[in-house]
C-alpha cells in the first residue's frame, strides 16, 4: 500500500499546504511572467523551500513540489539547457524534502504525535500554466491531442517520481482531453504511482471545456491510481455544487482547496473582484467534509494563517 492510501485509509482529514505564488508577492517578489512563481527556483531556491517550512509549520500534511508552473518547455524558453531545466525540477523536490526533514526535527515528540509526517506531493499542473494565459480558466487548448497532453506530461513526471516524490497531484485541469491524457498515461507509463486529481469549474457543473464534472468522477472511478479526486482554484460558491456531481459518479474521497473567489485575468496577469468573505475557508471546508472531503486546503489567494486555521479548527 502506498502512503497516501494509507493515510486516506487511517485519518480522517489531509490538510494541504497552500499557495505560493501569492505568498511570495505578499513577500514583495515579483511573480509576473511566464514562468510565475518558478522563475525563484532559478533566482531564489531558498525562498520557495522557506514557503514549505512556513506551511508546515502552520499544519500542513502535503507538501507540493513548487512545479506547477516549472515544465520542460517553459523552462527552456526561459533560457536554459535541457539539462538545467532538468535540474531545476529535481530540485524542486530537494526543496520540498529538505524543509520537511528541518521542521520535522525540530518538533517535540508530542508534537510529532499529533500529525503524520507529511507526504511529498509531485504537482502537475496544467498545460495551461506552460501556456501562461489564463486558460485554466478557459480550458481552450486548442485542437491538442490526447497524445500530445501525455507528450508534455510525460517528461515531468518521470523526474519527480525519480527524486522520490510520495505521489502525483494533478491539479487545476480545465480541460477533458486533458484529464484523460493524465489517468492513461499513468496507467500505461507508471502503473505503481498514487495521484489525485483536480480540477477546475466555473459553475459546478462542467470544466471550462465544457466537459461535464460527472464524467470526471467516472474516469477517476475507473482508475485503480487515482485515489481522490475534486475541485481547487475555483470560487468557494460553485464547490459545493462539484462535489454533489463528483459523488454521483465516484465513491472515492473528495478534494477541495478553493482560490477566494477572485477572478484571474490571464492577460494582464492581475486578480480582480472582490474576494469571498461570507465564510471563512474553515467553514466552507467543515461543511464540504460532510459530502465527503478529505483532501483539503486552500489555492490562488490563500495564504498560510488560512492553513494555520484548517489545522487548528479541523484537529484541534
Amino acid at each position: 500500500m502506498g502512503r497516501l492510501k494509507e493515510q486516506l485509509e487511517t485519518k480522517p482529514v489531509l490538510i494541504l499546504d497552500g499557495a505560493l505564488g501569492t505568498e511570495l508577492e505578499y513577500r514583495s517578489y515579483d511573480v509576473s511572467g511566464n514562468l510565475w512563481s518558478a522563475k525563484y527556483l532559478i533566482e531564489k531556491p531558498e525562498a520557495i523551500q522557506d514557503l514549505h517550512e512556513t506551511y508546515m509549520e502552520a499544519g500542513a500534511d502535503i507538501l507540493t513540489t513548487s512545479t506547477y508552473q516549472a515544465t520542460f518547455p517553459g523552462l527552456i524558453e526561459a533560457g536554459l539547457s535541457k539539462t538545467d531545466a532538468e535540474k531545476v525540477l529535481r530540485l524542486t523536490v530537494a526543496l520540498a524534502k529538505t524543509a520537511r526533514e528541518k521542521v520535522w526535527s525540530s518538533l517535540l515528540e508530542e508534537e510529532k504525535a499529533k500529525r503524520s509526517y507529511p507526504l511529498i506531493g509531485g504537482d502537475i499542473g496544467p498545460y495551461a500554466a506552460y501556456l501562461a494565459d489564463g486558460s485554466e480558466y478557459s480550458g481552450d487548448y486548442g485542437e491538442i491531442t490526447v497524445e500530445a497532453l501525455k507528450a508534455f506530461h510525460r517528461p515531468r513526471i518521470a523526474i519527480l517520481l525519480e527524486e522520490g516524490v510520495d505521489f502525483l497531484i494533478l491539479e487545476t485541469v480545465p480541460n477533458g482531453r486533458e484529464a484523460q491524457a493524465l489517468v492513461e498515461l499513468l496507467s500505461e507509463e507508471f502503473s505503481t504511482v498514487e495521484a489525485y486529481l483536480s480540477v477546475t469549474s466555473p459553475n459546478g457543473a462542467s470544466l471550462p471545456d465544457g466537459t461535464p464534472i460527472e464524467q470526471i468522477g467516472s474516469l477517476v472511478e475507473m482508475s485503480n491510481q487515482v485515489l481522490a479526486v475534486g475541485i481547487n482554484c475555483s470560487a468557494p460558491k460553485v464547490v459545493t455544487e462539484a462535489l454533489s456531481v463528483l459523488s454521483r459518479s465516484t465513491s472515492k474521497p473528495l478534494v477541495t482547496y478553493p482560490n477566494s473567489g477572485e477572478i484571474y485575468d490571464g492577460a494582464t496577469q492581475t486578480w480582480s473582484e472582490d474576494a469571498d468573505h461570507s465564510h471563512s475557508l474553515l467553514e466552507n471546508t467543515q461543511a464540504w467534509q460532510t459530502q465527503g472531503a478529505k483532501i483539503v486546503g486552500g489555492c490562488c489567494r490563500t495564504r498560510p494563517s488560512d492553513i494555520a486555521d484548517l489545522s487548528q479548527g479541523l484537529r484541534g
